[in-house]
């Protein structure tokens, strides 16, 4: 269960570093700093799947380093990622996201300890939109 929900972070972290490296390649940023920053970026890639815990301050500074200093894209950043990484990163998340998140949370750890499949997508599925109910 863990580690089918450290694989989905890891994916949105490959999806948001294709999207880092367009950035690159269309000349958008400024080539040696930003090729410092994939460095970076791909440290935390490679430290996460090892050490899940200590990678959890990298990733709060890289994702709100992608925020800071490529802010052309930062609504294509995975919200899971924001939530994932948590810390100063939760301040980019509005008050009812952070609610959503906090309910899905509650729902992936009710279904690990009752040893319950969980699939993350689809209950944040499901969660989004009985919120989107509840406010018409």
């Amino acid at each position: 269960m863990a580690n089918s929900h450290l694989e989905h972070h890891l994916i949105l972290l490959d999806h948001l570093r294709t999207i880092l490296v367009a950035l690159g390649e269309a000349e958008q940023v400024p080539e040696e700093s930003h090729a410092l920053f994939l460095e970076r970026f791909d440290e935390l890639r490679a430290q996460l799947p090892v050490d899940p815990i200590e990678s959890q301050y990298l990733g709060q500074d890289i994702m709100c380093q992608v925020i800071t200093r490529y802010p052309q894209i930062a609504h294509l950043i995975p919200r899971d990622l924001l939530w994932y990484f948590a810390g100063d990163c939760l301040h980019y998340m509005p008050d009812d996201e952070i609610d959503l998140y906090q309910a899905l949370e509650e729902r992936r750890f009710e279904a690990q300890e009752n040893e319950e499949p969980f699939d993350w997508n689809q209950e944040k599925h499901l969660l989004a939109m009985s919120a989107q109910d509840s406010k018409h």
